[in-house]
């Protein structure tokens, strides 16, 4: 085997023949061929990232669009959008403090501009109180939040300890999203029921955290790599829940079962007392009428008629009724 028939892989062979009469075959690869490889590799699960990442930023498309048609965002909150709007900010923090992770920058500044866009299409079809709510969390997490960890990094860290502080901030507050799909997964395993776990987005966001492990792994940025483990973790774990789960009949919460049939009986009890009441208010209209009508009749009779075969009578009303005449015909 000669050299030249691989240049662009190998950097020399050496051939050693042992006392044995063994050809060992020793292989150097070069290491400016090998390095541009894992550049490669790197550039492609990045760019892989990007494209999934963004296809995640767009799954709430179909969301606004009902709350377009509706003029209201009814039961929806902001928060996954602002948490959203918050992590894409401090990532774009943490790679310009970087020199090799551009990729993260680019991706993140169109997350920014789209979940900008959520959250003022949220805040124009929110109610009052949502509203507030709302504008109450952008002060606290954007506001507050980033711009301390901006100016606290930059006045109290210098150099290197600067990215490396952002990075673990970035490291821990991914966790606790990636730790955000665990009620889910807890609703899923009570009610045996997938309503809410669109399967779409849970395979975006699976293979969205693939590449980026793979694309902070072959940078060596641990920052970006780690929290992406347990987001795939979890990814895998909403997956097999659904093929797990989406034929089976939900469960019904049996607090909720216990307030409907209570909410029954005590709809049942009510109709008997209903119709019983309805009984007495016939007979007290009754005996009322009566407690009227007599007397003036008997009165009739006794004082005699105007005229022949006609006679008329003007009882007396209570205070709070109109007078009626009451003609008798004989």
């Amino acid at each position: 085997m000669r050299a030249s028939q691989k240049p662009s892989l190998m950097k020399k062979i050496n051939l050693q023949v042992t006392h044995k009469g063994v050809i060992n075959i020793c292989i150097t690869y070069s290491s400016k061929e090998m390095t541009a490889n894992l550049a490669h590799l790197t550039l492609a699960f990045g760019l892989l990232g990007n494209v999934v990442s963004f296809m995640v930023f767009l799954a709430p498309i179909p969301t606004f669009y009902k709350v377009y048609k509706k003029k209201s965002t009814e039961g929806f909150q902001s928060a996954p959008y602002v948490v959203g709007l918050f992590s894409a900010m401090l990532w774009i923090y943490y790679a310009l403090l970087k020199s090799n992770v551009m990729l993260l920058i680019t991706i993140n500044s169109v997350g920014c501009v789209i979940e900008t866009l959520y959250i003022v299409f949220f805040l124009v079809y929110a109610p009052k109180k949502a509203r507030m709510e709302s504008l109450k969390l952008i002060v606290l997490l954007i506001v507050v939040g980033f711009g301390l960890i901006v100016v606290l990094t930059q006045f109290f860290a210098h150099g290197v300890n600067r990215g490396v502080i952002v990075g673990w901030i970035c490291l821990v507050f991914s966790l606790c999203v990636f730790v955000a799909p665990l009620g889910v997964l807890r609703q899923v395993i009570k009610t045996k029921s997938v309503e809410y776990m669109p399967i779409l987005l849970s395979v975006a966001l699976t293979l969205s955290a693939v590449m980026w492990f793979f694309y902070g792994l072959l940078l060596g940025d641990f920052n970006i790599a780690i929290p992406n483990v347990l987001g795939f973790t979890f990814g895998i774990l909403q997956m097999i829940l659904y093929f797990i789960y989406k034929n089976k009949k939900p469960v019904t919460d049996e607090k909720t079962s216990n307030l409907e049939a209570k909410i029954s009986e005590m709809e049942a009890q009510k109709i008997p007392e209903y119709k019983n009441q309805k009984i007495m208010d016939v007979v007290k209209l009754d005996t009322s009428i009566h407690s009227e009508i007599l007397p003036v009749v008997a009165k009739l009779y006794k004082n005699g008629c105007d005229h022949v075969g006609h006679v008329d009578v003007e009882p007396t009303a209570p205070s709070n009724a109109p007078n009626h005449i009451i003609e008798v015909r004989a």
